[in-house]
């Protein structure tokens, strides 16, 4: 590129356009380096909301090499920079390389209100403004009798519905050093507590004295109406009463400690039962609630026989996985199967409390042509924002299911010709008189009954000793093979591989093209092994397959097909031991 810009250089040297060229080519070099070289450089903050009194983490973050380092003087107008550290990492996705570069820095705010982190210049690179709001804290009317340690507990809300969240939080204040501390878990009879996240730290600053903070935070779901007590959380530590100045205790031996035990304040609950007016089977609390579908295709229309998924998902916050409500995946008509599959449920914990997830697969396989109209699903909940009912709801669809396409006819193998034909013989209208036709026709028919009389007659008193050959020999390769496919399939107990072989035997049989056609051509015992078959690729419980009697079934209707062709030459068994039994019979034969 380098080359390029100089060769236009050249040119523009030679051509007199001296000035003009050069400004143009300075402006071009500038925008060319700047596309290249710009970082994009992403600013975040480690929580909300921020107070004054306490310390946060600022990160800066890039994917690329920025210009130069940062200049975070800027910061120090509205923020205390107390640390700052820099770290790199590497990662390795689809075989590429992705290198992440972070700057993190532990500040404290100078004043409440809405702030602004500024941008902040990595050279020529520049990261975006963050805007952020500090709020004052409530200073605490009075310290624990353990000053240097003690408990801060609260929930939001305390007026609340039963079975929806409420959010509890403990934050351990400490101005001493601990060897280790051991805090119990919320206490709330009839109530189910997730634990959200890691703990986290901060600085802040209590009636001017610092203190190192050590925040918890609880989803907590309770299931009874009235008032509930979240009894007192329990916390032991060990607290080092050995000076810290003291590098010889540090060092060479075990440091002295005293065992404390503190105790926070018990919250009250006043949880209300349903409303009134809730008349809905399933009562459901959340915060925010959607309801959302997909399909396997892009278009709502699948072949007959053929099948089609549809995934339904619920998402809602404030509320757990256990809580969500089952979808109806009931039969509608005979003619479209239904095979549900078993949930998948989920629960995503953060800071701001639980988002749960229930997913559920529906395969749908018709048997018919025709339109299939899927109702209308409701989903009511209870917004605990608006305290107001909802419905989420998925409108009805209409599934069109359209006939297979009629497989192409096998092409018919040309009849075996002998390497030296005979000459081919076409007699003239001359070569034979009208007259005497039917003379010839009489004589002809007389020899042909003679000649079959006596060849009755020798076959019987002469029957030479010949193998019989199995009809499997004459059939096609292709039939082989895919009788060998579906032995291998049934033997592993493979319901996918023995459904693709049964699909091959099918359309070189009856020439159809998907299992419920097929129906149509096997009695009830050969029906219910497809139904097992069907049950086990898409139904609800994945249960283990037997492929054993569907290979019976199969080994049968072929054994029935061969011996309709041909009576003299039975279908020869599948299985070694059965072959074997009946080559030793036919040589021990006259």
């Amino acid at each position: 590129m380098v080359n390029t810009f100089t060769s236009t250089i050249l040119i523009a040297l030679n051509k007199g356009q001296v000035v003009r060229s050069s400004i143009s080519v300075m402006l071009l070099f500038m925008l060319f380096s700047a596309s290249v070289s710009a970082a994009k450089i992403v600013v975040a903050v480690d929580r909300t909301p921020i107070t004054i009194t306490d310390s946060f983490q600022l990160t800066f973050s890039t994917t690329d090499s920025p210009d130069d380092d940062p200049n975070f003087a800027p910061l120090k107008q509205d923020f205390d920079i107390l640390n700052q550290q820099k770290s790199s990492q590497l990662s390795w996705l689809n075989g590429s390389t992705k290198k992440t570069i972070r700057w993190t820095l532990s500040v404290m705010a100078k004043r409440s209100g809405n702030l602004q982190i500024p941008a902040i210049s990595f050279g020529n690179d520049m990261s975006q403004p963050l805007s952020i709001t500090v709020i004052e804290t409530t200073p605490l009317n009075a310290i624990s009798e353990y000053n240097e340690l003690f408990l801060e507990v609260e929930a939001s809300p305390t007026n609340a519905y039963v079975q929806a969240q409420v959010l509890y939080t403990v934050r351990l204040y400490q101005r001493i050093n601990l060897a280790q501390a051991t805090l119990s878990d919320p206490k709330l009879d009839n109530a189910v507590v997730e634990k959200l996240g890691e703990d986290h730290q901060y600085n802040t600053k209590l009636k001017g004295v610092s203190y190192l903070v050590t925040e918890r935070k609880y989803a907590i779901f309770p299931q009874q109406s009235g008032v509930n007590t979240i009894a007192p959380l329990v916390l032991t530590a060990d607290v080092i009463t050995d000076d810290p100045r003291s590098r010889f205790n540090s060092f060479f031996s075990n440091q002295n400690t005293l065992t404390k035990r503190i105790l926070s304040k018990e919250i009250n609950l006043n949880l209300q039962a349903t409303p009134a007016g809730f008349e809905g089977d399933h009562w459901l609390p959340a915060e925010q609630l959607a309801l959302k579908e997909t399909w396997s295709n892009d278009t709502l229309q699948v072949k007959v026989g053929e099948p089609i998924t549809r995934t339904l998902t619920i998402l809602a916050k404030g509320a757990t996985s256990s809580q969500l409500p089952e979808l109806s995946t009931q039969q509608v008509t005979q003619e479209l199967k239904v095979y549900p599959d078993q949930a998948v449920i989920n629960d995503q914990k953060s800071g701001d409390g639980i988002i749960a997830i229930r997913e559920q697969k529906i395969a749908f396989i018709a048997s018919t042509a025709g339109n299939f109209i899927l109702p209308t699903i409701n989903v009511p909940w209870f917004n605990t924002q608006t305290q107001e009912m909802e419905q989420a709801q998925l409108p009805a669809v209409t599934l069109v299911a359209i006939a297979s396409e009629p497989a192409n006819p096998s092409v018919k193998a040309p009849a075996i010709q002998s390497s030296q034909q005979p000459p081919e013989i076409t007699p003239t209208p001359s070569a034979i008189a009208p007259s005497n036709i039917w003379f010839w026709a009489t004589l002809g028919f007389g020899i042909a009954w003679m000649l079959t009389l006596l060849f009755i007659f020798w076959s019987r008193f002469n029957k030479p000793r010949i193998k019989i050959k199995s009809t499997m020999e004459n059939t096609p390769v292709k039939l082989k093979e895919i009788i060998k496919e579906l032995k291998i399939a049934c033997a592993e107990n493979n319901p996918q591989s023995a459904q693709q072989a049964l699909i091959k035997w099918a359309t070189f049989s009856y020439k159809i093209t998907n299992l419920v056609e097929l129906n149509t051509y096997c009695d009830a015992a050969f029906q219910a092994e497809l139904t097992k078959l069907n049950q086990a690729l898409y139904g609800k419980d994945k249960l283990a397959w037997d492929g054993s009697g569907l290979l019976q079934e199969v080994v049968a209707k072929q054994t029935k097909q061969s011996s309709s062709k041909s009576v003299d030459e039975p279908l020869v068994p599948l299985y070694p031991s059965q072959r074997q039994s009946i080559n030793n019979r036919t040589d021990g034969g006259g």
